[in-house]
């Protein structure tokens, strides 16, 4: 299960050492944990990483098909946390040190910044392959974060970008070794610490009212 740290002025949210899926109780987790990161009081940022292999291969699919009765309200929980991060009154950072897909993919976008593993590890949105179409605040949140062209690309043909490829076209800020991702990631948030506040929300918020617009949809969330 997901555990906080704190070091300095960046809090650590460590997803967890297995698939990292978004089970309930890890989104309930998760959530809970980003509670104590915005109720602190001065300068602070945040560093999501992970442990092993994986960053988060996404929606846990296995608990969803053994709950279809509960598939949009489901939906509507992972959308909130996207919506949450989104516009998080803090920097955020993502240390994408394993692989990074669907949902876990999407969560990576809503942060400020990612840095990523160079040289194992992808970075896929595997919608298109899995027949599982994304939801209009999923697309609203990918093409809010991504050019068009890498965001068309990443959508339609599900390629799998590697660290070099997924700098490049802009997926993630910088490409480093595996030994660097949390320490280049930790960098960043605390170069960033002063940003933490009401200002920087607002900015947020106003930045991406469509795509939070979508995200908090919870009339038709499924389209």
């Amino acid at each position: 299960m997901p555990s906080l740290d704190r070091q300095d002025n960046v809090f650590v949210l460590d997803l967890g050492d297995g698939e990292n899926r978004f089970h309930p109780d890890w989104l309930a987790t998760v959530s809970a944990a980003l509670d104590e990161v915005e109720k602190a009081e001065g300068p602070r940022a945040l560093v999501t990483a992970a442990t092993g292999k994986f960053y988060s291969n996404g929606l846990d699919l296995d608990w969803l098909s053994a709950h279809t009765d509960h598939h949009q309200d489901y939906v509507v929980t992972v959308h909130e946390l996207f919506a949450r991060m989104l516009s998080l009154p803090v920097i955020t950072v993502a240390a994408l040190q394993g692989h990074t897909f669907a949902a876990g993919a999407m969560f990576s976008l809503a942060h400020d910044f990612r840095v990523m593993r160079a040289d194992r590890g992808y970075w896929c949105l595997p919608e298109a392959d899995i027949n599982i179409p994304f939801t209009p605040g999923m697309a609203a949140l990918i093409q809010s974060r991504l050019a068009p062209q890498t965001a068309h690309e990443a959508m339609i043909t599900a390629r799998r970008y590697g660290g070099a490829d997924a700098a490049a076209t802009g997926i993630v800020d910088q490409a480093v070794t595996e030994e660097a991702v949390r320490s280049t990631a930790i960098e960043i948030a605390q170069a960033q610490v002063n940003k933490a506040g009401d200002t920087l929300g607002t900015i947020k918020a106003r930045m991406y009212a469509p795509a939070l617009a979508s995200l908090r949809d919870t009339t038709n969330p499924l389209g």
